[in-house]
């Protein structure tokens, strides 16, 4: 067994928190991206290949854990190490540590493919890609393991003709500003387009206005996302959501992102959720009211 490397290093800033006070899940998803493509230059899929030969890893599944919750000022450094290897495709793994107490704050498991930048066509990795990966291969450890959720084959790409029993909480055109230099979109995104429609999901299923409630709040403790496609600057996207399940702590929601002109599926996700104390910053019971209301609105038969 190999070590992991130690492929980011940053702090949370002020502005990647969001209205709980901390750093907010599309940013873990954007440091563990800038790990993925430093982890690439330890393969030799570093920016002269992709320069030569057009093509980068990019992940086509994510399963995330969020152990700490990180406030501004807070430094991290991500390390990462292969789990897998495969011809086309590595599963990879890193994670997020408090750079001076140590303690892990989030870890992010992903099947990572080495696709055209143009065309996102699957490529073979070179021999010298896959040695190298061999040479890090490391075991997932036991809080990297999912918890929440079963990582579980996806289901067919879902239409957006299915999703009429979920919930409409969120529409946009993607701006270039949110893609990479070929015009897709990134993961972070992905994520942060989720993330946006929590409020509004909330809103419109328990009539609760997070601006207006600074008692109590919210946090996510696990993802898993499945891109079935990327989309590129222009593409109008819409987002269903629906819950899968309530549970004594926690409620998992599933999130469909479709191609709003087209109406086929962008992505599918599934999160795990607390209800968060926002004064002693500890996770409480569902309180019961809230409780009530969210097990109204359960949709039979959810996945990713």
């Amino acid at each position: 067994m190999g070590e992991m490397i130690d492929v980011a290093r940053s702090s949370v800033q002020t502005w990647q928190s969001d209205q709980m006070g901390h750093m907010n899940v599309q940013f873990y998803m954007e440091h563990a991206t800038q790990g993925l493509a430093a982890l690439g230059v330890h393969l030799g899929l570093g920016p002269r290949f992709v320069a030569a030969e057009q093509a980068r890893l990019i992940a086509r599944d994510h399963h995330v854990r969020f152990l700490r919750e990180q406030r501004p000022g807070a430094p991290f450094t991500i390390r990462a190490g292969i789990l897998g290897v495969t011809d086309f495709g590595l599963r990879v793994y890193e994670e997020m540590w408090n750079t001076v107490s140590g303690e892990v704050a989030a870890t992010f498991a992903a099947d990572v493919e080495l696709l055209d930048e143009d065309s996102r066509e699957v490529k073979p990795l070179p021999a010298k890609a896959k040695a190298a990966a061999k040479n890090l291969i490391v075991e997932l450890p036991a809080h990297g393991a999912p918890r929440g959720l079963t990582l579980y084959a996806p289901r067919p790409a879902p239409k957006l003709a299915d999703a009429k029993q979920l919930v409409f909480t969120w529409q946009g055109e993607i701006q270039p500003e949110q893609c990479d230099t070929q015009g897709y979109l990134i993961a972070r995104h992905f994520m942060g387009i989720v993330s946006d429609s929590i409020p509004n999901l909330l809103g419109q299923l328990q009539g609760d206005d997070r601006s207006k409630n600074a008692r109590v709040g919210g946090a996510a403790l696990e993802y898993r996302f499945h891109y079935h496609r990327f989309p590129r600057a222009g593409d109008v996207l819409t987002l269903r959501s629906g819950l899968k399940e309530v549970g004594p702590k926690t409620y998992v929601w599933c999130h469909w992102l479709f191609d709003l002109e087209r109406g086929d599926a962008i992505a599918t996700a599934e999160a795990v959720a607390i209800a968060l104390d926002l004064e002693a910053r500890k996770a409480i019971p569902i309180p019961e009211d809230m409780r009530r209301k969210l097990e109204e609105h359960v949709v039979p038969g959810l996945s990713v």
